[in-house]
């Protein structure tokens, strides 16, 4: 079997889906993809405010894509670094956020001083990594990206980022690698993280990967179904869902689906 590379998948997909389609679920379309994206800056709109104050502050945003969570910490105030692993979504986000600083480089590269990720040591106040470390199908490059996130952060700085933490061992395709909860939990750790918080960033509009149900995983395949076949269908889709899954991700705890998970880097941690 030919080794995946992963840069060239991203760079191919992004350059013929650079829509919140290419970098969601791409077979649910765009207009299904920008009800989940609402929930997606609802949840984080909600868990950034509840850390502090962002005006002035040094954000490193990981996997930055089209530029949904750039423009987030934007309008909070924050100072943004953008990093994405493809070359046209750096050369379309400088375009479109010119107060905004971006770089063509892998996170889950050695830190080894050869430029590969020419960022400063210790300079960040927060790192966002929003459905992107799962797109790390390399087991070590994963591991290794913990320890390079926790170098890029000033002490207690905070690393806010969504997987979807199963309870069950990992299950793979060719682009993306789902890793256990204790897996994900034990490498923050070893980079000097303490887990802070985890919420749901979905319940019912993802798929449910936290769950080994055939019945359930079919149940929802079903459901969305529609917004395979025609883009006004998936806005309907998308419509009807939406506000049982906002109430859903406010009131409950745990999810079958992805999760956000708030991080802390320990102080005291040398970097």
């Amino acid at each position: 079997m030919d080794s995946f590379d992963n840069k060239d998948y991203w760079e191919a997909r992004l350059r013929e889906h650079y829509t919140l389609a290419g970098v969601g679920y791409l077979r649910l379309g765009r207009r299904y993809n920008e009800w989940m994206y609402r929930i997606r800056g609802e949840v984080f709109d909600r868990v950034v405010a509840g850390l502090g104050e962002w005006k002035g502050r040094d954000i490193l945003d990981i996997g930055s894509g089209t530029g949904f969570y750039v423009e987030r910490w934007l309008g909070l105030g924050a100072r943004v670094v953008g990093l994405d692993l493809t070359d046209v979504a750096v050369e379309r986000l400088s375009s479109r956020y010119p107060q905004a600083r971006f770089v063509r480089a892998d996170i889950g590269e050695p830190l080894d001083g050869g430029g590969r990720l020419p960022l400063r040591a210790a300079s960040f106040h927060a790192a966002s990594a929003f459905d992107v470390l799962f797109h790390i199908v390399d087991d070590a490059a994963y591991a290794r990206t913990f320890h390079n996130i926790a170098a890029l952060l000033r002490p207690g700085g905070w690393l806010l980022w969504s997987d979807n933490f199963l309870r069950h061992p990992a299950e793979r395709i060719r682009h993306q690698a789902s890793r256990p909860l204790a897996d994900s939990l034990r490498l923050v750790e070893a980079a000097g993280f303490e887990v802070v918080n985890r919420v749901p960033m979905f319940f019912l509009m993802n798929y449910p990967a936290d769950t080994r149900s055939r019945l359930a995983r079919w149940t929802w395949t079903a459901m969305v179904a529609p917004a395979m076949l025609a883009e006004p269908l998936g806005w309907a889709v998308g419509a009807v869902l939406y506000p049982i899954e906002r109430a859903l991700v406010r009131r409950l705890r745990e999810s079958p689906s992805t999760e956000l998970m708030v991080c802390r880097k320990r102080p005291g941690i040398r970097d």
